[in-house]
């Protein structure tokens, strides 16, 4: 079992960034994006209540589905595209080694 995992996160300018994520302390893209200073506000704190962390995500990596309330604040979102997902619903875990995820714009 990895303990560290790589993601890459491509930020509003297109600039990429590969980075390093633990697996082992519960931790979600919408964190991981905003410990690296990457522009992800996470308004709501994670709670998928306000879609600040919507990234695209761009590579074939299988995520779980998303749940109603995320599927309800991606409805009211600006800039939703068929890969949007919010970030804070994404788990960091060893199934998303090497994803792929371009943060939305604001």
């Amino acid at each position: 079992m990895k303990d560290i995992i790589s993601v890459t996160i491509i930020d509003r300018e297109g600039a990429e960034h590969i980075v390093e994520a633990p697996t082992d302390m519960n931790l979600n893209m919408m964190e991981i994006c905003r410990m690296n200073d990457l522009g992800v506000e996470g308004t709501c704190g994670g709670m998928a209540l306000c879609a600040s962390c919507q990234v695209y995500v761009e590579s074939d990596h299988e995520l779980h589905e998303p749940s109603d309330a995320e599927l309800d604040m991606l409805d009211q979102a600006f800039h939703v595209q068929p890969n949007s997902r919010l970030g804070c619903q994404i788990k960091v875990t060893e199934a998303i080694d090497g994803l792929v995820v371009r943060v939305a714009p604001k």
